[in-house]
């Protein structure tokens, strides 16, 4: 479990995030939604310790991050898996050396032992025999699979997804959100998404926060998010759909 108490934060005397406040549980998909500009990848950034807030506290399974040494901050990033929105591979290494990556930064195994592992992190998501393919080679919902065999490699408790599905065509789309899902379930990890994707929202979203120009304005979940009377989440979810149904049509 993640909680943010009272996040604020502010750039150039501008307000980015006021008073924030939510609980991310775990064995859910936690989302973070809003418009751009919101405060969304702000508060992300406040959480993994990449920006310190102006106040409030970040708490994973009660250790206040801003409040400990920086070897126990260390710890709870090796907690951590990153699921970046484009995916972020390196072109230069082959599908395993990828995913095995973290695994040499964060960890002491041997490289069979690390093999091993990204072998079994491969298979979870479903790539076969593309171990020795490097990412141009690729298709961009085997490099998004290939991202989540990385972030998972190292059996993180915590999960943050910045758009998982940026990119993609919408059968493939619901794959990765099944996937990110299942995982979620399966290791019962704390899982954070940011996302646009109204799909997303109703496929996985248990446990759901709107962000509207820095402010925590509306959470529940998605059975509750199509029947809300709140203008600005509604703004939101219904231009999204439309967006959506026209592009449909061109």
């Amino acid at each position: 479990m993640i909680q943010i108490n009272n996040i604020s934060k502010s750039y150039k005397g501008r307000s980015i995030l006021n008073d924030v406040s939510f609980t991310f549980e775990t064995g859910k998909t936690n989302l973070i939604i809003g418009e751009s500009g919101s405060g969304k990848t702000t508060l992300i950034r406040c959480m993994i310790g990449l920006s310190e807030p102006d106040s409030g506290e970040v708490l994973f399974n009660g250790r206040s991050f801003y409040k400990i040494d920086s070897d126990q901050q260390k710890e709870i990033r090796k907690e951590i898996g990153m699921l970046f929105q484009g995916g972020a591979l390196f072109d230069s290494k082959t599908v395993e050396e990828n995913v095995m990556f973290p695994l040499s930064m964060l960890t002491d195994l041997s490289y069979a032992e690390r093999q091993e592992r990204a072998n079994f992190c491969l298979n979870r998501v479903k790539i076969e025999n593309a171990n020795t393919l490097y990412p141009s080679e690729i298709s961009g919902g085997m490099k998004k699979r290939v991202a989540i065999a990385r972030a998972i490699a190292v059996q993180p408790k915590y999960l943050f997804c910045d758009e998982p599905n940026s990119g993609l065509d919408p059968k493939t789309s619901i794959v990765i959100d099944n996937l990110i899902k299942e995982i979620t379930e399966e290791y019962d990890i704390t899982t954070i998404v940011i996302t646009h994707d109204m799909n997303s929202v109703i496929e996985m979203g248990d446990n759901i926060m709107f962000i509207y120009k820095g402010i925590k304005w509306w959470s529940g979940a998605k059975s509750a998010i199509l029947k809300t009377d709140n203008a600005e989440v509604n703004d939101f979810v219904y231009a999204a759909e439309f967006m959506k149904n026209v592009k449909s049509k061109l």
